[in-house]
């Protein structure tokens, strides 16, 4: 049975609860071209993080549609975004990782672009906004109490991030509350209300 969400939705998974048997499983999924890729990653941890991503894609747009992850066809292109093959008329996603963490969002009405990123308290901020946004920004986030600053800086770049992945311009950028990350999903049309979040195991049905 289905589960269609108004607006969109944000489905996160902690890769630390997956073990080795899950991940076998999840390479069956895998299309050719994504499966070439898989095995191209040098690093460990980014090949996780990537047969995770298209395995927490499957399970959430699976749920979305009521079809079974392995059912979903996607085809790799270098340097962009996976595109759904089938089925043809599936919603619109987005998928993101940062650290251990791996997020997707699915919205059937809108297109949309997300990123979350960590927050790592031993990363000099203000440093990083000079390079990236400029002294305004810098001085601006300067002004504010550590924390607080070091949270302005996530949301800005994450909502930069999310802009970049949308590839057109954004209605709304909404950012939602988390202990670890920076979530922003940016999407093409307003959304209705704000979007769903919700914790996976990734347990497929």
């Amino acid at each position: 049975m289905s589960t269609i969400l108004p607006g969109a939705a944000i489905w996160l998974l902690d890769s630390r609860c997956i073990d080795p048997a899950q991940q076998t499983q999840y390479e069956a999924w895998l299309g050719a071209g994504e499966a070439a890729r898989h095995a191209r990653f040098v690093r460990p941890q980014r090949q996780r993080q990537f047969l995770l991503g298209r395995a927490l894609l499957r399970v959430a747009m699976g749920k979305l549609l009521g079809v079974a992850p392995a059912a979903i066809a996607l085809e790799e292109r270098p340097g962009q975004a996976p595109r759904l093959l089938s089925p043809a008329d599936g919603p619109h996603f987005s998928i993101a990782h940062s650290g251990h963490w791996v997020a997707c969002a699915l919205s059937v009405t809108t297109p949309l672009g997300l990123d979350i990123e960590m927050r790592d308290p031993r990363r000099d901020v203000l440093a990083l906004a000079r390079q990236a946004f400029g002294p305004a920004v810098a001085a601006e986030l300067e002004q504010l109490p550590l924390e607080q600053g070091r949270a302005a800086f996530y949301r800005r770049w994450s909502e930069a991030e999310a802009r970049y992945k949308l590839g057109r311009e954004a209605a709304s950028c909404v950012a939602l509350d988390h202990a670890e990350l920076a979530i922003v999903l940016c999407c093409a049309a307003p959304l209705a209300q704000a979007p769903a979040l919700v914790l996976s195991g990734m347990a497929p049905d």
